[in-house]
């Protein structure tokens, strides 16, 4: 942020200003960002010690596990800090990282959920071709892919929420470092700025939007030609938790970047934000396990297995 000069740190500042709202609110985040944790690292290691889900299903499942994970880390343990702290301030060089990452992580997970309902759709629609179609070079090529675009994506804004100049207010009307935020306190023309995020987010929305409509319309073909009521619910069990962690997680982030930063509301835009860095992380693994059988059955072997080795 050579630029920006005039302002060496950033003042956070936060959900509220009420001292004991600040203390309860300590520790409600805290009890999500132990939730978080637990049910997305719990969900690594049961995919990873599981053989009976070694398939790219629950692969794309644990590397959102992982996203959801690093999202979470990104941004809670700083705001933990800052409820517990009279001076709530983050360095350039520390906003600028926190909102390279927390984008990074934001972007990816846009393009895991279009992949894992690509993945739904070569299970479902075909399934005998399923192991050919979906093949290690095929995940993999589209895990390393969700992750390059969201760095690139994380890159184009950084470097030019960089560029800007801070010669104002220095205080962010957030928790954490978004583009939104400081795109609001700039004394700069962010209008180049906003057409990049409108451009840019719009056009990853509408991409993978597409990609999500297009697997389910097949789907959809694919569940009205089954005759077994059996298979229709497994598939709808599959893909409902899928829909529904798309819905809620695009939704928000439809909301928060797709606006002029002139229409940036402290309250409801911090809701927003907490509901789609924060909740969500946690409500994640709740949503594809509690639906999932497979999941289910193997989290209960899983905890059978260590309780029976602690005795």
């Amino acid at each position: 942020m050579e630029n920006a000069t005039e302002i060496s740190l950033f003042i956070l500042r936060g959900l509220t200003d009420n001292v004991e709202l600040q203390i309860i609110l300590f520790f409600l985040f805290l009890a999500i960002y132990f939730f978080t944790l637990m049910g997305n690292l719990g969900l690594i290691v049961v995919v990873i010690s599981n053989s009976q889900l070694h398939n790219p299903m629950y692969y794309f499942l644990g590397v959102l596990s992982f996203i959801d994970a690093c999202f979470s880390t990104i941004i809670t343990p700083k705001m933990l800090i800052d409820f517990m702290s009279e001076e709530k301030v983050i360095s350039f060089l520390g906003c600028a990282t926190q909102m390279f990452l927390a984008v990074s992580c934001g972007t990816t997970e846009c393009f895991l959920l279009a992949a894992m309902a690509y993945d739904r759709y070569v299970a479902i629609y075909n399934p005998l071709l399923y192991a050919v179609n979906m093949s290690p070079r095929v995940y993999m090529s589209l895990i390393i892919a969700s992750y390059t675009g969201g760095i690139i994506h994380a890159s184009i804004h950084t470097g030019a929420t960089s560029s800007l100049s801070f010669c104002g207010s220095n205080e962010i009307k957030h928790f954490f470092c978004d583009i939104p935020p400081l795109l609001a306190i700039s004394c700069s023309d962010t209008r180049m700025n906003e057409l990049l995020l409108f451009i840019f987010v719009s056009s990853i929305e509408i991409v993978t939007i597409l990609i999500i409509i297009i697997s389910y319309s097949f789907i959809l073909f694919a569940i009205l030609k089954m005759h077994s009521a059996e298979g229709r619910q497994k598939v709808f069990s599959t893909c409902g938790s899928h829909l529904t962690g798309v819905s809620i997680y695009y939704g928000t982030i439809l909301f928060m970047y797709m606006r002029p930063s002139s229409s940036y509301a402290l309250e409801h835009d911090m809701i927003v934000s907490t509901f789609y860095a924060i909740v969500i992380p946690m409500l994640n693994p709740i949503i594809y396990s509690l639906r999932n059988k497979d999941v289910k059955q193997a989290m209960r072997r899983y905890l059978v297995k260590k309780l029976m080795a602690t005795q």
